[in-house]
Protein backbone atom coordinates (compact mmCIF):
# COMPACT_ATOMS: atom_id res chain seq x y z
CA UNK A 1 0.00 0.00 0.00
CA UNK A 2 1.35 3.52 -0.78
CA UNK A 3 2.69 5.04 2.27
CA UNK A 4 4.35 1.70 3.07
CA UNK A 5 8.03 2.66 1.91
CA UNK A 6 8.42 4.05 -1.36
CA UNK A 7 9.91 3.46 -5.16
CA UNK A 8 12.58 5.40 -6.87
CA UNK A 9 12.33 8.87 -8.03
CA UNK A 10 11.33 9.92 -4.63
CA UNK A 11 13.16 12.35 -2.23
CA UNK A 12 13.47 11.65 1.59
CA UNK A 13 10.25 13.36 2.20
CA UNK A 14 8.18 11.04 -0.46
CA UNK A 15 8.46 14.10 -3.29
CA UNK A 16 8.71 13.52 -6.60
CA UNK A 17 12.70 14.34 -7.38
CA UNK A 18 13.36 16.14 -10.42
CA UNK A 19 14.53 14.08 -13.03
CA UNK A 20 17.14 14.69 -15.31
CA UNK A 21 20.12 17.63 -15.76
CA UNK A 22 22.54 19.01 -18.00
CA UNK A 23 24.84 17.37 -15.88
CA UNK A 24 23.28 14.04 -17.95
CA UNK A 25 23.63 14.94 -21.24
CA UNK A 26 25.70 12.47 -23.07
CA UNK A 27 28.58 14.21 -24.68
CA UNK A 28 27.60 13.06 -28.61
CA UNK A 29 24.50 15.25 -27.64
CA UNK A 30 25.67 18.37 -26.41
CA UNK A 31 26.41 20.04 -30.22
CA UNK A 32 22.81 19.95 -30.91
CA UNK A 33 21.45 21.27 -27.72
CA UNK A 34 24.07 23.88 -27.72
CA UNK A 35 22.99 25.06 -30.92
CA UNK A 36 19.26 24.47 -29.95
CA UNK A 37 20.26 26.92 -26.76
CA UNK A 38 21.40 29.53 -28.81
CA UNK A 39 18.89 29.71 -32.10
CA UNK A 40 16.14 30.12 -29.39
CA UNK A 41 17.88 32.93 -28.29
CA UNK A 42 18.34 34.42 -31.56
CA UNK A 43 14.64 33.42 -32.54
CA UNK A 44 12.95 34.33 -29.94
CA UNK A 45 14.62 36.72 -27.81
CA UNK A 46 12.64 39.10 -25.51
CA UNK A 47 9.44 36.93 -25.74
CA UNK A 48 10.67 33.62 -24.37
CA UNK A 49 11.30 34.11 -20.53
CA UNK A 50 12.04 30.29 -20.51
CA UNK A 51 13.16 27.02 -22.05
CA UNK A 52 13.31 23.80 -21.12
CA UNK A 53 15.02 20.38 -22.15
CA UNK A 54 12.68 17.09 -21.34
CA UNK A 55 12.78 13.43 -21.72
CA UNK A 56 15.66 10.84 -22.76
CA UNK A 57 18.37 13.83 -23.52
CA UNK A 58 18.55 15.69 -20.21
CA UNK A 59 17.69 12.11 -18.21
CA UNK A 60 21.13 10.34 -20.43
CA UNK A 61 18.99 7.78 -21.74
CA UNK A 62 18.91 8.91 -25.26
CA UNK A 63 20.37 6.68 -28.01
CA UNK A 64 21.63 7.91 -31.36
CA UNK A 65 19.97 7.93 -34.02
CA UNK A 66 17.01 7.05 -32.60
CA UNK A 67 15.95 9.90 -29.77
CA UNK A 68 14.41 12.97 -30.38
CA UNK A 69 15.35 16.25 -28.92
CA UNK A 70 12.14 17.28 -26.57
CA UNK A 71 12.00 21.34 -25.88
CA UNK A 72 9.38 22.91 -23.67
CA UNK A 73 9.48 26.96 -24.60
CA UNK A 74 7.72 29.24 -22.24
CA UNK A 75 6.66 32.55 -23.64
CA UNK A 76 5.17 36.16 -22.10
CA UNK A 77 2.17 35.97 -24.28
CA UNK A 78 -0.23 32.97 -25.43
CA UNK A 79 1.58 31.33 -28.75
CA UNK A 80 0.74 32.43 -32.00
CA UNK A 81 0.52 30.57 -34.93
CA UNK A 82 3.46 32.32 -36.13
CA UNK A 83 5.43 31.17 -32.86
CA UNK A 84 4.27 27.73 -33.28
CA UNK A 85 5.71 28.30 -37.24
CA UNK A 86 8.95 29.73 -36.20
CA UNK A 87 9.24 26.39 -33.92
CA UNK A 88 8.76 24.22 -36.36
CA UNK A 89 11.37 25.50 -38.57
CA UNK A 90 13.97 25.90 -35.86
CA UNK A 91 12.92 22.12 -35.11
CA UNK A 92 13.54 21.16 -38.61
CA UNK A 93 16.96 22.80 -39.20
CA UNK A 94 18.33 21.04 -35.92
CA UNK A 95 16.78 17.70 -36.96
CA UNK A 96 18.81 18.38 -40.76
CA UNK A 97 21.99 19.77 -39.29
CA UNK A 98 22.39 16.86 -36.38
CA UNK A 99 21.69 13.55 -37.61
CA UNK A 100 22.43 12.03 -34.02
CA UNK A 101 18.96 12.89 -33.25
CA UNK A 102 15.53 11.58 -34.77
CA UNK A 103 13.77 14.79 -34.97
CA UNK A 104 12.95 17.98 -32.77
CA UNK A 105 9.45 18.31 -30.89
CA UNK A 106 8.48 21.35 -29.23
CA UNK A 107 6.18 22.80 -26.95
CA UNK A 108 4.98 26.25 -26.68
CA UNK A 109 3.13 27.49 -22.95
CA UNK A 110 2.44 31.07 -21.69
CA UNK A 111 3.97 32.11 -18.41
CA UNK A 112 0.74 32.72 -16.74
CA UNK A 113 -1.05 28.98 -17.80
CA UNK A 114 2.45 27.67 -16.77
CA UNK A 115 1.82 29.36 -13.11
CA UNK A 116 -2.37 29.14 -13.14
CA UNK A 117 -4.05 27.27 -10.71
CA UNK A 118 -5.70 24.89 -13.24
CA UNK A 119 -2.46 23.68 -14.47
CA UNK A 120 -0.92 23.64 -11.37
CA UNK A 121 -1.34 19.67 -11.35
CA UNK A 122 -0.38 19.36 -14.94
CA UNK A 123 1.58 21.26 -16.71
CA UNK A 124 3.01 23.12 -13.96
CA UNK A 125 4.27 19.48 -12.17
CA UNK A 126 5.75 18.66 -15.61
CA UNK A 127 7.90 21.71 -15.47
CA UNK A 128 8.80 21.14 -11.57
CA UNK A 129 9.42 17.67 -12.29
CA UNK A 130 10.26 16.36 -15.92
CA UNK A 131 11.71 19.53 -17.43
CA UNK A 132 15.35 20.65 -17.53
CA UNK A 133 16.33 24.04 -17.64
CA UNK A 134 17.99 25.13 -20.56
CA UNK A 135 17.72 29.02 -20.87
CA UNK A 136 15.83 31.82 -18.80
CA UNK A 137 13.84 31.83 -15.21
CA UNK A 138 13.23 28.28 -13.68
CA UNK A 139 9.38 28.38 -13.29
CA UNK A 140 9.95 25.64 -10.68
CA UNK A 141 10.89 28.02 -7.99
CA UNK A 142 7.04 29.48 -8.28
CA UNK A 143 5.42 26.27 -8.02
CA UNK A 144 4.81 23.82 -5.14
CA UNK A 145 6.59 19.81 -4.30
CA UNK A 146 4.51 17.34 -5.56
CA UNK A 147 3.95 14.23 -4.12
CA UNK A 148 2.61 10.57 -6.02
CA UNK A 149 -0.94 10.83 -4.97
CA UNK A 150 -4.20 10.28 -6.76
CA UNK A 151 -4.47 14.38 -7.08
CA UNK A 152 -1.49 14.31 -9.25
CA UNK A 153 -2.70 11.22 -11.37
CA UNK A 154 -6.14 12.83 -12.15
CA UNK A 155 -4.76 16.00 -13.32
CA UNK A 156 -2.03 14.63 -15.00
CA UNK A 157 -3.58 11.44 -17.34
CA UNK A 158 -7.39 12.05 -16.15
CA UNK A 159 -8.33 12.54 -19.79
CA UNK A 160 -7.86 9.75 -21.57
CA UNK A 161 -11.70 9.20 -22.87
CA UNK A 162 -11.08 12.26 -24.63
CA UNK A 163 -8.06 11.40 -26.25
CA UNK A 164 -9.45 8.51 -27.53
CA UNK A 165 -12.11 10.04 -29.94
CA UNK A 166 -9.36 11.94 -31.44
CA UNK A 167 -6.73 9.26 -31.59
CA UNK A 168 -9.81 7.44 -33.92
CA UNK A 169 -9.65 10.64 -35.86
CA UNK A 170 -6.19 11.14 -36.73
CA UNK A 171 -5.81 6.91 -37.20
CA UNK A 172 -8.43 7.52 -40.11
CA UNK A 173 -6.45 9.93 -41.80
CA UNK A 174 -3.59 8.41 -41.94
CA UNK A 175 -2.24 6.65 -45.04
CA UNK A 176 -2.14 3.16 -44.92
CA UNK A 177 1.39 2.70 -44.53
CA UNK A 178 3.46 1.19 -42.07
CA UNK A 179 5.75 4.17 -41.99
CA UNK A 180 2.73 6.34 -41.60
CA UNK A 181 1.17 4.83 -39.28
CA UNK A 182 4.67 4.26 -36.72
CA UNK A 183 4.80 7.91 -35.54
CA UNK A 184 1.07 6.85 -33.83
CA UNK A 185 2.15 3.56 -32.69
CA UNK A 186 5.02 5.15 -30.82
CA UNK A 187 3.20 7.98 -29.71
CA UNK A 188 -0.03 5.77 -28.25
CA UNK A 189 2.05 3.13 -26.94
CA UNK A 190 3.90 5.56 -24.89
CA UNK A 191 0.72 7.90 -23.45
CA UNK A 192 -0.93 4.28 -22.67
CA UNK A 193 2.09 3.02 -21.19
CA UNK A 194 2.41 6.44 -18.95
CA UNK A 195 -1.52 6.24 -18.14
CA UNK A 196 -1.22 2.77 -17.21
CA UNK A 197 1.39 3.92 -14.26
CA UNK A 198 -0.11 6.77 -12.80
CA UNK A 199 -3.35 4.50 -12.54
CA UNK A 200 -1.33 2.69 -9.83
CA UNK A 201 1.35 5.32 -9.05
CA UNK A 202 -0.08 6.02 -5.73
CA UNK A 203 0.18 2.64 -4.64
CA UNK A 204 3.22 1.82 -6.20
CA UNK A 205 4.57 5.04 -4.32
CA UNK A 206 7.41 6.34 -6.60
CA UNK A 207 8.21 7.73 -10.04
CA UNK A 208 9.72 6.53 -13.19
CA UNK A 209 10.09 7.77 -16.61
CA UNK A 210 11.33 4.46 -18.01
CA UNK A 211 8.69 2.93 -20.28
CA UNK A 212 9.59 -0.74 -18.94
CA UNK A 213 9.66 -0.10 -15.61
CA UNK A 214 6.26 1.58 -16.06
CA UNK A 215 4.88 -1.37 -17.67
CA UNK A 216 6.00 -3.73 -14.49
CA UNK A 217 4.90 -1.34 -11.71
CA UNK A 218 1.14 -1.54 -13.75
CA UNK A 219 1.60 -5.30 -13.54
CA UNK A 220 2.04 -5.78 -9.89
CA UNK A 221 -2.15 -4.33 -9.32
CA UNK A 222 -3.49 -5.44 -12.96
CA UNK A 223 -1.68 -8.59 -14.01
CA UNK A 224 -4.61 -9.31 -16.63
CA UNK A 225 -3.86 -6.69 -18.22
CA UNK A 226 -0.12 -6.95 -17.61
CA UNK A 227 1.18 -8.53 -21.07
CA UNK A 228 -0.69 -5.61 -23.46
CA UNK A 229 0.85 -2.81 -20.83
CA UNK A 230 4.58 -4.80 -21.48
CA UNK A 231 4.06 -4.89 -25.37
CA UNK A 232 2.65 -1.24 -25.36
CA UNK A 233 6.10 -0.06 -23.62
CA UNK A 234 7.97 -2.16 -25.90
CA UNK A 235 6.32 -0.77 -29.24
CA UNK A 236 7.14 2.82 -27.68
CA UNK A 237 10.40 2.20 -28.18
CA UNK A 238 10.51 0.21 -31.22
CA UNK A 239 6.75 0.80 -33.21
CA UNK A 240 5.74 -1.05 -35.66
CA UNK A 241 3.10 -0.20 -38.52
CA UNK A 242 0.43 -2.91 -37.67
CA UNK A 243 -2.93 -1.77 -37.90
CA UNK A 244 -4.14 -4.28 -35.61
CA UNK A 245 -2.12 -2.48 -32.42
CA UNK A 246 -4.16 0.87 -32.90
CA UNK A 247 -7.34 -1.00 -33.08
CA UNK A 248 -6.51 -2.74 -29.98
CA UNK A 249 -5.37 0.35 -28.17
CA UNK A 250 -8.82 2.79 -29.27
CA UNK A 251 -10.84 -0.55 -28.93
CA UNK A 252 -10.03 -2.34 -25.89
CA UNK A 253 -7.18 -1.25 -24.19
CA UNK A 254 -7.32 2.06 -24.40
CA UNK A 255 -11.29 2.61 -23.56
CA UNK A 256 -10.33 -0.43 -20.25
CA UNK A 257 -7.88 2.52 -19.34
CA UNK A 258 -9.99 5.21 -19.66
CA UNK A 259 -13.31 3.83 -17.53
CA UNK A 260 -10.57 2.10 -14.70
CA UNK A 261 -8.57 5.39 -14.56
CA UNK A 262 -12.35 7.54 -13.73
CA UNK A 263 -13.14 5.14 -11.30
CA UNK A 264 -10.17 4.78 -9.22
CA UNK A 265 -9.38 8.83 -9.55
CA UNK A 266 -11.87 10.44 -11.11
CA UNK A 267 -11.88 13.00 -14.07
CA UNK A 268 -9.25 15.69 -15.29
CA UNK A 269 -11.12 18.87 -14.53
CA UNK A 270 -11.85 20.16 -18.52
CA UNK A 271 -9.77 22.77 -20.00
CA UNK A 272 -10.84 25.64 -22.25
CA UNK A 273 -9.36 24.41 -25.10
Amino acid sequence: MAGQGHHGGLDAQGYIEREGSLGRIQETFWPVVAAARDRLTDVFGARMTSAYLYGSIPRGTARVGRSDLDLLLVLRDEPTEADRAEARALGDALDKEFPGIDGVGTLLVSRTRTLSALETYDLGWFVACLCTPLLGEDLAEFLPRYRPDSHLARETNGDLALHLSRWRERIAGTADTDEARRPLVRFMSRHLVRTGFTLVMPRWNGWTSDLGEMAEAFAEYYPERAGQLREAALLGYDPTGDPTVLRRYVDDLGPWLAEEYARVHGVKEPRPD
